[in-house]
């Protein structure tokens, strides 16, 4: 089993992805285990000496002011997990469950949390056999961070709770004697410690980010391929184009769309055709594209900023042995950029959806109907097409920006939160439907491409033309659309698509 090293910096998308999806397991970082145990040392000092901390000798949020007596320290603890375990809704799937397992054990491992490492290695050791907790997904502000789901992440510890183990759901006292593990009793500090923070935002928007990421450059070959067989200008490619705008993104989308179709035969024929210049949705497909991989790029580093980040209230510093209170669990800069991603991820759906209309319409594309033979009894890409208007509507929706959005909690303590769990969990959806949308537009370049048997595609094209027809048959006459669609989905997802182009034309950026 590959294993990712959790310590103070250094965690990227792609190690979240590694322990979400491909089973990594995770282990502490020395020098994390050494600032865990300094922090609680301190805190433990604190407690002898009687000091008045937040969440650890007081209640919480509106309740900052009550005073807990030393003797009820534990059960304070329990009950914070307990309490704040109100959350709703379906249950977050296992890959954000092990996400989120592996942010809350990269936070603490800072060690500015003042939890004891026992704890943190539990967390760590659940990971690594496959206890996952059941997490239901709504139910988060994004201020103080995400409570409830965090809540019940943590309930396993102390042995409540329901968890996942071997794919099946059982008790959290169950899920631990099965793994040969009993209830942790947790100390001063340690409930709040477990349940501050932007994990569940950060596990969702952190997978979306990567996802969106791959899905543009899946977006740059079905442009290439649907320009080929529409008979498009390889000139909207020029580089001498993109160096007087200089907008990084559009560069790196025009020079991915170029390479695709490099040595074409299709584009060639057709160079000294009547056609003054193309439509917007392929001439203006590096502009549009191009910017949303800028606002990839940036949500990309606001996430992996927030991964590396302390969002716990109070902030132990054991170096100068303060405890600081603040707000670092406050999800708005992480809000706003997956706001943002969702309106970028919705475009590439946008202009894809456009595309595709072209393709299956024959007074634009000079294709026959729908891409289909026997047009009428055959109705061919016809509802393809409708779907992909339904996806692109339903993205529209979904870009209304949830950051915008406050509601105060806690008595008007937290008179203003952030929303960003909502924001994480609508560009999760963005980024599903908008490979959906992607998928369809490669299967019809592919249905279209079958039309020019006598001339050689682009390099790129080919590749990914040969990688889609290993899968999915041409279309000869109607049959059920919507295995095709999955299948297609499929192969962008598990990177076999990608690979093959890239193997063809070098990697795409």
């Amino acid at each position: 089993m590959k294993e990712i090293v959790i310590g103070v910096d250094g965690m990227t998308i792609e190690h979240l992805v590694e322990i979400a999806r491909n089973g990594a397991g995770i282990r502490l970082a020395e020098e994390s285990r050494e600032r865990i145990s300094q922090a609680r040392n301190l805190v433990e000092k604190w407690l002898l000496e009687g000091r008045v901390i937040y969440g650890v000798t007081t209640g919480f949020g509106a309740l900052s002011d009550v005073i807990i007596p030393a003797e009820e320290a534990r059960l304070l603890q329990q009950n914070v997990l307990m309490s704040h375990a109100a959350g709703l809704g379906d249950l977050l799937e296992e890959e954000t469950v092990r996400a989120m397992m592996a942010l809350r054990v990269k936070d603490l491992a800072r060690g500015h949390s003042g939890i004891r490492l026992e704890t943190v290695q539990r967390l760590v050791d659940l990971l690594n056999q496959g206890i996952l907790p059941a997490v239901p997904e709504k139910g988060s502000v994004g201020a103080s961070g995400d409570l409830a789901p965090l809540a019940h992440l943590a309930l396993i510890l102390i042995g409540l709770g329901e968890a996942f183990h071997d794919g099946r759901l059982m008790t959290g006292a169950e899920a631990l004697r099965r793994c040969g593990m009993g209830p942790l009793h947790l100390e001063g500090g340690e409930g709040l410690a477990l349940v501050n923070g932007t994990q569940m935002t950060t596990a969702i928007g952190g997978l979306a980010v990567y996802d969106a990421g791959q899905l543009s450059k899946m977006a740059d070959i079905a442009a290439a391929m649907s320009l080929e067989v529409l008979l498009g200008s390889r000139t909207e490619f020029d580089p001498r184009i993109h160096q007087v705008r200089p907008h990084p993104g559009q560069a790196a989308a025009a020079d991915n769309m170029r390479r695709v179709i490099r040595n074409s035969e299709i584009v060639t024929s057709h160079k000294d055709c009547r056609r003054v210049q193309d439509a917007y949705t392929l001439r203006c497909s590096p502009q549009v594209h191009g910017a949303s991989k800028d606002a990839i790029g940036y949500a990309r580093r606001v996430l992996e900023t927030e991964m590396n980040s302390s969002t716990n209230n109070p902030l132990i510093l054991a170096d100068s042995e303060e405890f600081l209170l603040g707000g670092n669990f406050h999800g708005q800069p992480v809000g706003l950029a997956l706001d943002f991603l969702c309106m970028a991820v919705s475009e590439l759906a946008n202009i894809s959806e456009r595309r595709i209309e072209r393709l299956v319409n024959p007074q634009l594309s000079g294709l026959p109907a729908f891409l289909v033979s026997e047009g009428g009894l055959n109705s061919g890409f016809m509802i393809a097409q409708y779907t992909a208007a339904s996806l692109v509507s339903e993205n529209k929706v979904l870009s209304h920006p949830a950051s915008v959005d406050s509601i105060p909690t806690s008595a008007n303590k937290e008179d203003h939160v952030s929303m960003s769990p909502i924001a994480a969990r609508k560009c999760r959806e963005v980024v599903k439907n908008s490979e959906y949308v992607i998928a369809i537009e490669l299967i019809c370049g592919a249905q279209a491409l079958d039309l020019f048997t006598n001339l050689k595609p682009g390099d790129g094209t080919l590749a990914a033309y040969r990688t889609i027809r290993e899968s999915i048959l041409h279309l000869e006459s109607d049959r059920i659309l919507s295995h095709d669609i999955e299948t297609m989905v499929a192969l962008m997802k598990n990177g076999s698509l990608l690979r093959r182009v890239e193997s063809a034309v070098g990697e795409l950026l």
